[in-house]
């Protein structure tokens, strides 16, 4: 090889190497930059500063007290609802939020009036009940009739025959929610397609002290509409005993309900502008409305206050996160979610707006004990969202499950915004479900303060990334 070759020859090698260890030193940062730079450590310092904050916190727990105790549940249409509403965007505004509205939404409007149920033969009972929401009433009069008791759908098209004028009782145990609750939903429509005057459920409950659990209900187009209501756990097993005895059940049913045109109400809206992506947004929230019975402390009148608490003390602690925090209390999730789409329809009407909502976050299954949350997104996603989750084995909340949601923020979800839903300690939540017993003193200071942290920790690690959340 001639010198001219060897000189070549080397320096080509040389360039060549030099090609690759800058080709390899690039491609080590660029994996560093996608793997391990998604929460900076000054925002991992914020993350453990709110979760010190919460737990300390008082003023979140006093203000739900104050929601539960002066305007009581809020039906959509009452004026308690909007009377809370009023409380709290004033309160939002004194906390320092960027911006604060209401954002109007029409709601349907039904209200029970008086009601009862007697049971007449064979011993005569005062039957503590509860019409399902939207149910129409008796028409000023009572209704009595014989009671056909039923245990699944199946059985009533067996027992159809008997059905023509008759009371029929879905006496359905409690499994989960999802499997139980579509006898309140769709029972009357099942129940008035084979001639039933009136239609009664097991309320749909894991435990009960003689409380009746309410919850909205469907009718059919076609189908004629009878009165639908809920007796407690107790007076159905009652029943069903008197029945394997060869009893005749006799019920009388009395129910004042009517359906009112609609009204207005409001979401409420409120924002902590960010540092540098201003139009990326990091939603939290719950539904403001609750059910005519009880409180509406824990569905949800906790969950919204949790929300709000995290977002003020983010705002409390002084460092002002890059993207846009914006709290969402819906309107009517209970008897039509109309707030939450309303709430889709507007943000995708608005430039870019579904497109900048990064996150969606919810609270709608109590405010006991946190164990983490729900997640519905990427992959990739669920892996920066685990970083975060590692914050919160100090207030054992860091379990992130795979699939999670909620009702309010499912329109957002369906338009491809990656959804959470805080999961919390559950065996006692459909104790007090839709009943009279939902009120603040069934809660705790701890379990709420806890909440509190695991949506603040969550909310600022997303908003404050130095990358946007995967899509």
């Amino acid at each position: 090889m001639s010198i001219k070759k060897l000189i070549y020859f080397s320096i080509s090698r040389l360039v060549h190497c030099l090609c690759v260890l800058f080709l390899l030193s690039h491609s080590s940062e660029a994996q560093t930059s996608d793997s391990t730079v998604f929460l900076s450590s000054k925002t991992k310092q914020t993350n453990s500063l709110l979760i010190q904050q919460a737990l300390s916190s008082k003023l979140g727990f006093d203000r739900l007290a104050h929601l539960s105790d002066y305007y009581g549940h809020r039906l959509s249409g009452s004026e308690g609802l909007e009377q809370a509403i009023d409380w709290i965007v004033a309160e939002m505004r004194e906390d320092g939020f960027d911006k604060v509205w209401k954002q109007e939404v029409m709601v349907p409007h039904w209200e029970r009036g008086h009601e009862y149920a007697t049971l007449n033969t064979p011993i005569q009972k005062d039957l503590p009940m509860l019409g399902l929401g939207g149910s129409i009433g008796t028409g000023g009069k009572i209704i009595t009739g014989k009671v056909i008791m039923v245990d699944s759908f199946e059985d009533l098209a067996v027992k159809k025959d008997l059905i023509p004028g008759k009371i029929v009782l879905y006496n359905v145990p409690f499994t989960t929610y999802g499997q139980t609750v579509q006898y309140r939903l769709n029972g009357a429509i099942e129940a008035a397609k084979h001639g039933a005057i009136a239609s009664l459920i097991t309320s749909v409950a894991s435990y009960s002290m003689q409380t009746p659990h309410t919850g909205v209900m469907y009718y059919e187009n076609g189908i004629p509409k009878i009165p639908h209501a809920a007796i407690t756990v107790e007076d159905a097993l009652l029943i069903e005993r008197f029945i394997d005895r060869g009893e005749i059940i006799e019920i009388s049913l009395y129910m004042e309900a009517q359906q009112f045109e609609d009204a207005i109400s409001n979401n409420i809206i409120a924002e902590i502008r960010g540092s540098e992506y201003p139009n990326e947004l990091v939603v939290l929230g719950g539904h403001i409305d609750s059910w005519d019975v009880g409180q509406g402390a824990m569905d949800d009148g906790g969950g919204c206050i949790a929300a709000w608490e995290a977002a003020r003390l983010i705002i409390e602690s002084g460092i002002r996160p890059k993207r846009t925090v914006r709290v969402i209390l819906w309107t009517n999730e209970e008897n039509g979610l109309r707030g939450a789409n309303h709430y889709a329809e507007w943000a995708e009407k608005e430039e870019l707006s579904i497109k900048n909502h990064v996150i969606a976050m919810e609270s709608d299954a109590g405010i006991f004990d946190p164990i983490g949350f729900g997640f519905s997104g990427s992959d990739q996603a669920y892996q920066q969202l685990s970083e975060i989750a590692q914050q919160l084995t100090v207030i054992d909340a860091a379990e992130l499950q795979k699939g999670g949601g909620g009702a309010d923020i499912g329109p957002l979800m369906n338009k491809g915004v990656p959804g959470m839903g805080l999961n919390v300690e559950s065996e006692k939540y459909f104790w007090y479900h839709h009943s009279a017993a939902d009120t603040f003193d069934k809660l705790n200071h701890e379990d709420f303060n806890k909440c509190v942290a695991t949506m603040a920790v969550y909310t600022f690690g997303v908003a404050n990334a130095e990358i946007r959340l995967a899509r």
